[in-house]
């Protein structure tokens, strides 16, 4: 057992602090916001991540995490004082794409000040190349005495909905440091998760985290690419990722269309590398070409319900999720909330219903109708687009929700249903990249109206038209 102190309680902090308690381990988790301390000591969640409220319950319980406001209590407690800090706090981008660090310096100092013992210092924040240097630097010149202490960098990758799934049964364990006792000690902690622990210098274990998620950013904004291509040409994309995916050089993960990524993550961390490149004087082409992909996905849905319903001036638009992925409350970054506002500024009177995000919704949002299912979404909607695949929508009653509509135009966002079956129904259908998937007419291929969209299409309801309900 160690004895371990997490400094921040954000998704990250909170998960790594109490997978570790479950683990065995005696756990603080420390945090500057008085209020999430006091609603944790309450058993209140500050974030949605299944599981995560009853493991962090048991843990309590059972002794082994607590949570406090104060570093003196969180590093030196006589009786468990402090071997492992792991740094976990917020690295928001900056103005100009880079990360900001001053959570990560303030963490810093304040160990530095307080720790009266030898220390590993572990930062599991996602930070620039290069910060586990500034941090040794920061901790030499703030100690008021020499304590000895080491740093390691350990990037976390867990993704929102799957956290505690993937702190657990983790694809690999990274550990950066120029003291490789330190980087050892602190691979004791996963050796019961009997995951591949690689051992490095400090700089390459920053450098995996961005290229990591850099890649998986660039494979999402790589399908989305060839989703706008096959709309043209009338292919499907779906298909298509799935034969891309039988090729084991390609797999078939992050191969799936749709409104781009988000999060507190892809966005931020794509931005901060080709900062960090830029700064070098690299030119990072591909990177700028990611986010410019990313950014284009939400401008075509907005082109797509323009022209379906001859301008967006007093229509009403219904966005089906907020949440920028299922299984989270997280706006930020989010599709969802960026449709929100482009519509606004095209006028449009827009409507939100997201499963679990519509309190972090209510905060940010202004001028929307907050409402308390899809089915309330639908009345009177000119067009509804869907951005989160919640299972909740899987099962929407799809005819309920086309007869409450004013005009029948769906955007499907996450390419969630089957076209030919919105079609039937009377929807005005639009996926992304879909090709539209309409069987063969005659032993032929169904000819498009040059869109993308089969010629068999037309035979539906076009905004303005009867269609007799």
């Amino acid at each position: 057992m160690k004895n371990i102190t997490v400094i921040g309680v954000g998704y990250v902090g909170l998960v790594t602090g109490t997978c570790f308690a479950d683990m065995g381990n005696r756990v603080v988790c420390l945090d500057v916001n008085d209020e999430r301390i006091a609603n944790l000591q309450q058993g209140v969640m500050p974030i949605y991540e299944p599981g995560l409220e009853e493991m962090v319950r048991r843990n309590v319980s059972a002794g082994r995490l607590s949570f406090t406001t104060s570093y003196q209590d969180a590093l030196n407690d006589p009786d468990a004082p402090a071997e492992l800090v792991f740094i976990a706090v917020g690295t928001p981008e900056g103005v100009d794409g880079e990360a900001d660090l001053r959570y990560v310096r303030s963490a810093s100092e304040s160990i530095a000040e307080v720790a009266d013992h030898p220390t590993i210092i572990v930062n599991k924040s996602t930070v620039p190349v290069g910060t586990g240097d500034w941090v040794s630097d920061i901790v030499v010149h703030k100690q008021a005495t020499t304590v000895p202490f080491s740093v390691v960098s350990n990037p976390e990758f867990l993704r929102e909905g799957s956290a505690i799934s993937d702190f657990l049964n983790p694809d690999r364990v990274v550990l950066g440091s120029l003291d490789r006792s330190a980087a050892e000690c602190v691979a004791q902690l996963y050796f019961p998760l009997r995951a591949p622990i690689m051992l490095t210098d400090l700089r390459t274990a920053e450098m995996i985290k961005y290229a990591s998620n850099a890649f998986l950013a660039t494979k999402i904004s790589f399908i989305n690419e060839i989703a706008n291509i096959c709309e043209a040409l009338g292919a499907d994309v779906k298909e298509v990722a799935i034969g891309m995916g039988y090729d084991k050089r390609i797999g078939r993960a992050f191969l799936d269309a749709g409104l781009g990524y988000g999060g507190s993550c892809f966005p931020k961390d794509v931005s901060a590398l080709a900062h960090m490149a830029n700064v070098q004087g690299k030119h990072p082409q591909m990177l700028q070409a990611v986010m410019q992909i990313n950014a284009d996905q939400r401008r075509n849905v907005v082109t797509k319900v323009r022209d379906l319903t001859n301008g967006l001036e007093n229509k009403s638009i219904g966005i089906l999720g907020l949440a920028f992925k299922p299984n989270t409350d997280d706006i930020r970054e989010s599709p969802g909330v960026d449709l929100v506002r482009m519509f606004q500024q095209e006028g449009a009177l827009v409507k939100v219903y997201d499963p679990v995000a519509m309190q972090n919704a209510a905060r940010v949002l202004k001028d929307v109708h907050l409402c308390e299912g899809p089915y309330e979404l639908a009345e009177g909607c000119d067009a509804i687009v869907l951005t989160t695949e919640w299972n909740e929508f899987k099962n929407l009653d799809l005819l309920r929700v086309r007869r409450t509509m004013r005009l029948p135009i769906f955007i499907d966002g996450r390419n969630l249903y089957d076209p030919n079956a919105m079609y039937e129904m009377g929807f005005i259908y639009r996926g992304l990249g879909r090709g539209y998937g309409l069987p063969p007419l005659n032993g032929h291929s169904a000819k498009t109206d040059g869109t993308g969209n089969s010629a068999k299409q037309k035979n539906h309801p076009t905004p303005g038209t009867n269609d007799g309900k």
